[in-house]
């Protein structure tokens, strides 16, 4: 599997980088390649471009329905509706709700024809490819999922990669997590913040759970454009023994 970071601002659009945004690709037996986009926040539609054609994409997955994973979607209808080349169907799953939060960042009252959704359930696994997700609910004000997908490793065999979408600690996330070539994890506050509870992760719980977890890397992603990533990365670093690293727009990992 290759992971490509499409967009990674905290909360909101940086001046480096869309909001929250992961294309996930690999490779069958066949040679075709199939693609998953992890979220789909504000701004990144266009980043997504440089990438791969948004046409080509095999699915869409949405960890939770606030606008900085999710409102791209509207514009992403938009595309696929309206393209020269012919209108054509890309499946988006999510949270119970998604097909009615599309609409509302459409401005309609019908659901899109283009992004039909689908509705994670717990411990179900969806197969997408030579790639297969599965998730569990996290810590976070609204209904959230993190996410756990494996697939073929780049140097043989299989590799995980678990995101954490948004969230505080909490057993969702040690689930996805656990034994996780890669934990793609979000650290939007530091300690130093006094930050609260029940929303987000520090650099500094984002490490302990990599270390509880027993994950092989740990990427931390999701900071705020007035945050400096180097924070979060100390934070982490003194919880957790494995290599790690703050994304950045445009960064590609090969699992």
């Amino acid at each position: 599997m290759r992971l490509t970071v499409v967009g990674c601002s905290g909360s909101l659009p940086g001046p480096a980088s869309p909001a929250s945004c992961y294309l996930l690709q690999a490779d069958d037996a066949d040679g075709r390649t199939w693609s998953i986009v992890l979220d789909l926040g504000s701004g990144s539609v266009g980043a997504l471009q440089r990438y791969v054609d948004p046409r080509d994409v095999d699915a869409i997955a949405i960890s939770h329905t606030h606008a900085d994973h999710c409102a791209d979607l509207a514009v992403l209808d938009v595309l696929l509706k309206y393209h020269p080349d012919g209108p054509i169907a890309l499946p988006v799953h999510g949270p119970f709700g998604l097909a009615t939060r599309i609409a509302e960042l459409r401005g309609a009252d019908d659901h899109s024809e283009a992004l039909p959704a689908y509705a994670w359930q717990p411990g179900a696994p969806v197969s997408i490819g030579p790639m297969t997700v599965t998730c569990a609910a996290v810590e976070h004000p609204v209904p959230a999922y993190g996410l756990r997908i494996e697939g073929p490793s780049e140097q043989g065999g299989t590799a995980v990669l678990a995101y954490s979408g948004d969230c505080d600690v909490c057993p969702g996330l040690g689930e996805v997590a656990a034994d996780a070539d890669v934990l793609l994890c979000e650290a939007s506050f530091l300690e130093s913040e006094d930050a609260p509870r029940g929303l987000h992760l520090t650099g500094a719980r984002a490490g302990q759970v990599a270390q509880v977890a027993g994950v092989g890397r740990l990427l931390l992603t999701h900071v705020p454009p007035w945050t400096e990533p180097y924070e979060v990365v100390a934070e982490a670093a003194a919880e957790y023994a494995g290599p790690l690293d703050a994304v950045h727009a445009g960064m590609r990992v090969s699992l």
